[in-house]
């Protein structure tokens, strides 16, 4: 009995990592989603083989230990590909931004949000899934008094782009062919240096290959753009995702790493990060958190504040 429980364990557990590992033959957009879960996913498949070497210990059994193993630190090092590595900034931030999905069914929570996104001292606030703070708009436009979305009645209401500069340079324009408008191109002086900024909201990665066409989309976009950039917003895939990898790597977009896990929100650190906020060189995170709430959203908000190369000739925008 002992032996048919072992093969049986065995067979599942040799399955699941098959899948998993298919992350390393082919970028298939059905497993997209399974990829940004490598390292959880490893995290289980190395108890499970504990369980089976539990109930028999076979060479068998110590060689799915091994992969599951190996499964987990190279999803550890994927992470660290696209992280900034240790600076230190002799110099106080030149801005702030904070990036949050707010959920569009998330109406109860409207006012806790508004009161939040004004209390939290950010230069630039980018919001997703906005349509439940149409009622709080002139509020946070007082507060934020530049602004791009939702100009036209809450149907029109998804991404919202707040300031309390006025924008050099501003562009709303749709990435793919499921959604319209997520995508908002925009620049913001800080001490005398013009910031680029960009909003995206990716569709769910198991929608087909819309998100594929998303990232190729998104690629043509930032091309053109030079100086510093910063990229955030809701990618729906964790950077540990083949396509993900492959549009960071070709854009040379960096983050802090270990990113500050976003979903789900109800588990916290247990989580993945598929909301991310991504620099470009000049310009560099050095600091990037979780809010402490998440108000309602399924989605935890970041904020992050950034230096750029030779920063101490800038004065700080706070």
């Amino acid at each position: 009995m002992r032996n048919i429980i072992y093969w049986i364990l065995s067979a599942f557990v040799t399955l699941a990592i098959a899948i998993v590992s298919l992350r390393y033959v082919t970028n298939f957009w059905l497993l997209t989603f399974v990829y940004s879960f490598q390292i959880h996913l490893g995290v289980v498949f190395v108890a499970a083989s504990i369980v089976i070497l539990a109930v028999r210990r076979h060479a068998y059994g110590f060689f799915l230990l091994l992969v599951s193993i190996l499964l987990v630190a190279h999803g550890f090092i994927m992470l660290r590909e696209f992280s900034e590595g240790e600076r230190v900034a002799d110099a106080p931030p030149i801005f702030r931004l904070m990036s949050f999905n707010v959920a569009i069914d998330n109406w109860k929570n409207s006012t806790a949000i508004t009161d939040m996104v004004i209390a939290s001292n950010a230069d630039v606030v980018n919001l997703l899934e906005a349509k439940p703070l149409t009622f709080h708009l002139q509020q946070l436009f007082k507060a934020y008094p530049y602004h791009i979305g939702c100009d036209h009645g809450k149907d029109s209401c998804d991404t919202l782009v707040l300031s309390k500069r006025p924008f050099v340079m501003r562009q709303v324009a749709s990435i793919g062919s499921l959604r319209k408008d997520r995508l908002v191109i925009s620049s913001v002086e800080f001490g005398g240096q013009t910031v680029n900024l960009v909003s995206a909201h990716l569709s769910k990665p198991y929608f087909d290959d819309y998100q594929m066409g998303e990232l190729e989309d998104l690629g043509k976009a930032l091309r053109p753009i030079s100086g510093p950039l910063v990229l955030a917003g809701d990618f729906n895939s964790s950077a540990i995702a083949p396509s993900i990898q492959g549009f960071l790597r070709e854009q040379k977009l960096k983050t802090i790493a270990p990113e500050p896990a976003t979903w789900p929100s109800g588990v916290g650190a247990l989580g993945i990060a598929i909301d991310h906020i991504f620099a470009r060189a000049p310009l560099h995170l050095t600091s990037l958190k979780r809010l402490e709430d998440s108000l309602g959203s399924n989605h935890s908000g970041l904020i992050a504040e950034f230096v750029l190369d030779g920063s101490g000739k800038i004065s700080s925008a706070n």
